[in-house]
């Protein structure tokens, strides 16, 4: 079992099956630790970073192993790569090409424990009481609030040993307290951990000479004190932000993302529950293979980086570093000294900010990453239209009637479709939808002259809602197959089609393959751009 760090330790176990030679995946687990580490803060404690603050009373969103007892009070979950669920596994398979039959599998899986920090005051009978918050003579403010320990435990063996069956170590912390004195004599701050137990399981599958697939499966494997406590209550006993590295000596893990055409069809094989697996790697390596794998429950594309212009963590790796910092240099002194009462990582972010030199700041209003060969100039057409950001550009556009072609079909608002995204450089939410059909609601321009095509998918349960409120997928229009339709629908959300219908899918050469009602569909007064084609900074 690990041993706990304490406040601001990680918990680690020594390896374990026998003779696995030191050495090898440590230097790739490296390669993604800072993608790693914003996953398992990711929404720790947000902006104002305040305990007041309504964000941050309801925390840690993802990768969340609750006791199996309390998750399945009310029946058992519905698994998915979805790791904003509530579940009391993860279930992580990957492809690997092994170069060698001594090869050796390496696993981390870290997570963190909740702890509580309880301030208590002194009483004049000489007994503290606990409470919510303390003022000491130094003018510093203390406030009860649940802070969290990181632990990663590290455990590898050969793969000869997991293809004769599963190979499992515990990967749980155990419970512990400590007391602080606060200065003087004023009380004292008692942090506490409950017991987490958890195991890790991996198992490997031979699928060609060279190829395996693995199974690693992490569980929470304790019990409830009450299966009906409230969801903050059963967290004490939890993994909280749980993700997985994979790596090891003369291994090659396989891109499930967009996977080489020959391993396509065992890339499709492996079944992943609340996480999901990319490669690890520099963003220069393009290719569909790497030394390392993370699986966490945050879908991310494969090689993800932390932007180099990022100087810290803000615990909100979906928002922009420069917004975020202007908001925080904006907090009056009583929301800082709140904040950097709450967690001493919000007093470190502050830190940070308040002492920012301005060339770090100027760093964070953006880069240009890369530059696109200019093209040679065409004539313009006779009716050109005026640019973008003229008066009279949208004149003419309209996203509910304008079709596109693709392979030789008018494609519209209610045109059927088969979804076929590109494969290297494919959106990772995209690539789940591959193969599923769909119907077009309207037909985007954007402002560099290309065209989106908003969809929804037929077999979504959600698709009329996401119609009557325009939540579409997003589509280029080389990335679907128009499908033929003897019996036209409107697009979600709307009425059935009206007598002033108009052909959505008529081919050049008049054959119909689908109408629609252009006059009711949901995106027809849409007035801007999808938010997926909204470009900005990565963080």
């Amino acid at each position: 079992m690990p041993e706990s760090g304490g406040v601001g330790g990680v918990a680690g176990v020594a390896l374990v099956g026998g003779d696995t030679p030191d050495g090898g995946s440590g230097d790739a687990f490296a390669r993604v630790s800072g993608v790693a580490d914003a996953v398992l803060y990711e929404g720790y404690l947000l902006y104002p970073y305040r305990r007041s603050s309504a964000k941050n009373r309801v925390r840690w969103q993802f990768g969340v192993l609750l006791p199996r007892d309390w998750v399945e009070a009310d029946g058992p979950v519905v698994p998915g790569v979805s790791g904003s669920a509530d579940s009391w596994y993860q279930r992580t398979e990957c492809l690997v090409r092994v170069r060698r039959p001594d090869a050796v599998v390496r696993v981390r899986v870290r997570y963190l424990q909740m702890q509580h920090k309880q301030v208590r005051a002194a009483g004049a009978d000489g007994w503290d009481r606990a409470v919510e918050s303390l003022r000491t003579d130094d003018g510093r403010d203390h406030l009860t609030f649940d802070e969290a320990v990181p632990h990663e435990i590290d455990l590898a063996w050969p793969l000869a040993d997991l293809l004769r069956g599963e190979c499992g170590a515990a990967a749980g912390a155990p419970a512990g307290e400590e007391s602080e004195p606060l200065p003087g004599g004023a009380g004292r701050v008692v942090r506490r951990r409950e017991e987490v137990r958890a195991r890790t399981t991996v198992l490997a599958e031979r699928l060609t000479e060279d190829v395996y697939r693995l199974r690693v499966r992490t569980e929470n494997t304790g019990r409830a004190p009450d299966v009906r406590a409230v969801r903050g209550e059963a967290m004490r006993h939890a993994l909280l932000a749980a993700h997985t590295l994979i790596g090891g000596e003369d291994l090659e893990f396989v891109s499930l993302v967009d996977p080489p055409a020959s391993l396509a069809e065992q890339a499709r094989g492996c079944v992943n529950a609340f996480t999901y697996p990319v490669l690890g790697g520099e963003p220069e390596d393009t290719g569909p293979t790497g030394p390392v794998v993370l699986s966490c429950p945050i879908i991310l594309p494969d090689r993800p980086q932390v932007a180099p212009e990022s100087p810290g963590d803000l615990h909100d790796a979906a928002e922009i570093d420069e917004i975020l910092t202007l908001r925080t240099m904006l907090l009056t002194d009583e929301e800082k000294a709140e904040a950097r009462a709450t967690d001493p990582r919000a007093a470190r972010i502050l830190d940070r900010v308040d002492s920012m030199p301005p060339e770090i700041f100027a760093r964070l209003h953006g880069a240009i990453r890369s530059l696109t060969p200019a093209r040679p100039a065409t004539p313009a057409a006779p009716a050109a239209r005026p640019t973008w950001w003229q008066e009279g550009a949208d004149d003419g556009l309209s996203p509910a009637t304008d079709t596109v072609v693709v392979d030789g079909v008018d494609v519209g608002g209610g045109s059927p479709v088969r979804l076929r995204p590109r494969g290297r450089g494919a959106d990772a939410q995209d690539m789940f939808l591959a193969g599923r059909t769909a119907r077009v609601a309207a037909v985007f321009h954007d402002v560099d002259g290309s065209t989106h095509l908003a969809v929804t998918v037929d077999d979504d349960p959600a698709a009329e809602l996401h119609g009557w409120y325009g939540r579409f997928h997003y589509f280029r229009p080389d990335e679907v197959e128009p499908l033929a339709s003897a019996d036209p629908v409107a697009p979600p959300g709307r009425g059935s089609r009206g007598s002033d219908a108009r052909p959505a899918g008529r081919r050049r050469d008049g054959s119909m393959d689908g109408a629609t009602d252009a006059s009711e569909t949901p995106a027809q007064t849409a007035g801007r751009l999808p938010d997926r084609l909204q470009q900005r900074p990565t963080t």
